[in-house]
């Protein structure tokens, strides 16, 4: 294959992926505590088999997308007044426990399953410091909690939710559901503040997603437009050169 089209492949195929992580972010743009998702580009350089050398080395960049990666900044709270309804402000996550072990989020819409345990909208138990369990009685009717994570009823404390912090929150493996998994062990959020009554909307900004949208599609479509001509170019090349074997 010729390198001109090779290079606009290679960047038609990171164009494409991009586009793919856009549009999932749109579609998450009223997910509770979802983060959006970017991608990291590198240039990639190949020396030019091609190149007699007599106008010194001349290399071929080439595109290359080497991963995704979370954006964590905090997104815009919005008040429910349900008890059970919680936020966090500042760097933490709440710890909840799943069969494929424990995870992290920013997603606070708890509930109180049949049980009276406190549990995600996924049935996930919802842990407290020392990796236990929050249970609540009929009796209990008025649920607090404060911005540190402790929890009470009017008839008295019953733990502290257990807030993980992390050094390196880019080392956060995203799962479904808007989990996290990690590789390195969690220390508690200390300066994390919880807010209850409220939840985290998705930190995706709308007009510069669809901004960037529109920006992609354009590249993509002036990409494959070159392509389209390098294949002309090269079908009437073909063409010339037969004729001039017939003749």
């Amino acid at each position: 294959m010729e390198t001109t089209s090779m290079i606009a492949l290679s960047s038609q195929s990171v164009l494409r992926r991009k586009l793919d992580t856009i549009a999932n972010n749109i579609a998450n743009m009223n997910t509770t505590g979802f983060k959006s998702e970017k991608m990291m580009f590198v240039e990639h350089l190949e020396r030019n088999q091609s190149d007699n050398g007599f106008r010194g080395e001349r290399k071929l960049s080439f595109v290359r997308d080497v991963a995704t990666y979370n954006d964590f900044s905090e997104g815009a709270f919005q008040k429910t007044g349900n008890a059970l309804d919680l936020a966090l402000h500042g760097d933490g996550y709440f710890t909840i426990r799943t069969a494929a072990g424990e995870r992290y989020t920013r997603n606070g819409s708890f509930t109180i399953d049949n049980g009276g345990q406190l549990v995600t909208n996924q049935g996930d138990p919802v842990l407290a410091e020392g990796g236990q369990p929050i249970f609540f009685s009929p009796q209990d009717a008025h649920i607090t909690i404060a911005t540190d994570g402790s929890v009470s009823t009017e008839n008295g404390p019953l733990g502290k939710l257990a807030l993980a912090s992390f050094a390196n929150p880019r080392m956060l493996k995203r799962e479904p559901g808007q989990m996290f998994s990690a590789t390195q062990p969690p220390t508690p959020a200390t300066q994390a503040r919880v807010e209850q009554g409220m939840l985290e909307q998705s930190n995706v900004q709308p007009i510069v997603e669809m901004t960037r949208m529109i920006q992609v599609q354009r590249a993509y479509e002036s990409v494959n437009k070159m392509i389209s001509r390098e294949d002309d170019r090269i079908r009437k090349m073909i063409q010339d050169m037969a004729n001039q074997q017939v003749a």
